[in-house]
């Protein structure tokens, strides 16, 4: 799945992504829109976390949703 997709998909997406990272706000959710190396940097800003677990747990969490398509 490309960018286009996934940011065409975005909605979906949001409600797995919040599940998983409460921490996000719908505003965070919406500026992100479905591009990934924003996603992990707002990962790492509200869980508190070095880059590298943001991205352990967008990897494990990508993983797990194999529908994602996410690259």
């Amino acid at each position: 799945m490309n960018k286009d997709q996934i940011e065409g998909n975005w909605k979906q997406f949001k409600g797995k992504i919040k599940e998983q990272w409460g921490k996000l706000t719908d505003d965070d959710l919406d500026v992100i829109a479905g591009k990934k190396d924003q996603l992990i940097g707002k990962i790492q800003e509200r869980q508190g976390i070095a880059k590298e677990e943001a991205q352990k747990q967008f990897d494990a969490w990508k993983k797990a949703h194999p529908d994602s398509h996410w690259d």
